[in-house]
């Protein structure tokens, strides 16, 4: 299960409250009741990535620690690295089994790797010409394994664990440096048929496969779209906030549900290592059932539970959420599984 500390971009947090007693229930939910023996923990903020993966450990879950960068460059991501990387380290010596992840998809949500301001400009550049596509990703494939490379050497001057990163297929990243092969792997309707056995392929590596990313959000379609699932959700422009929702669309819980079912069946069978869920819950896309549907922002998040604005649930009546018909199939997949 990937987990959120809050996303760190221009100097704002996506997830203002952080009760380190909320995390240590939260954690204690995805071990007993959704049977999950690893959490990868992603976010900006060293001390709350330090913090949760501490409970995490407590809790004897192996830990995927995860800084996941926004729009920074080069050199301030390897900042954040290699200050993490001693924070993992200090866990990892305390008995903890720690991963560490040096970065998600850096290509698209970091500076340098590919021309524009934010990752939908850097897309729409980079399909925008198919005749110079294919240059193009050889181009960053070579901007990024030169950056990965200096990456691994800094992390594991401070980290003696295992490694990897979290892959976008085109980025052509070469894995000699890393322990795992990791990819944010995301079936859309114009891949479903040929999933399966991109999976059986990318298994059969020498190398454990690792997938994270994965998941869909809680509105009928969304899991056709695959990775454009929150292209539905309007941003404010200063602040990079979610707003509302383009348009209205119809509640699915039950296909998101069968969405990551389906996903994780496939990823076990096919000889996937380990599989992380995107995401408990996701700070800024709050359930609102009164009202305008567009500003029922849960139902373009990839939560498992919907956050609710101001109450707490009925399901866990001390925590501000409820659980979706997700959680029962994550559930559900992992004590079948175990």
């Amino acid at each position: 299960m990937a987990y959120d500390t809050g996303f760190v971009m221009h100097g704002r947090i996506s997830r203002e409250h952080f009760d380190p007693g909320v995390v240590r229930r939260e954690l204690t939910i995805i071990r007993d009741d959704l049977h999950c023996n690893a959490v990868q923990i992603i976010g900006g903020d060293p001390d709350r990535l330090e913090l949760a993966a501490g409970v995490a450990a407590e809790l004897g879950l192996e830990v995927w620690f995860s800084p996941y960068p926004l729009e920074l460059d080069s050199e301030q991501i390897l900042a954040l690295f290699r200050e993490c990387a001693e924070r993992a380290e200090r866990l990892r010596r305390t008995g903890a089994a720690v991963v560490f992840v040096a970065g998600v998809e850096l290509s698209l949500m970091s500076r340098g790797f590919l021309p524009g301001d934010n990752p939908e400009e850097r897309v729409a550049r980079l399909m925008s010409r198919p005749e110079r596509r294919a240059e193009a990703i050889r181009e960053i494939g070579g901007r990024m394994n030169t950056f990965l490379g200096a990456a691994a050497a800094a992390i594991r001057e401070r980290f003696q664990g295992e490694l990897t990163y979290a892959a976008i297929q085109f980025e052509q990243v070469d894995w000699t440096p890393f322990d795992f092969v990791t990819f944010e792997l995301i079936r859309s309707a114009e891949v479903a048929d040929q999933f399966r056995e991109a999976v059986r392929t990318l298994a059969q590596g020498q190398k454990p496969l690792a997938i994270t990313g994965f998941g869909t959000a809680a509105y009928k379609g969304a899991g056709d779209r695959g990775g454009r699932a929150m292209e539905v959700v309007e941003y404010d422009g200063q602040t990079r906030d979610p707003i509302r929702l383009d348009g209205v669309y119809e509640r699915d819980e039950a296909g998101q549900a069968a969405y990551l079912s389906e996903l994780l069946e496939i990823f076990q069978t096919e000889g996937v290592d380990s599989a992380f869920v995107f995401m408990f819950a996701l700070a800024g896309f709050p359930h609102r059932p009164d009202g305008d549907p567009r500003y029922d922002l849960d139902r373009a998040g990839p939560g498992i539970v919907k956050i609710l604005e101001g109450r707490r649930g009925q399901a866990y009546p001390d925590m501000e959420w409820e659980p979706k018909a997700a959680f029962t199939a994550v559930a559900r997949r992992y004590r079948d599984a175990s």
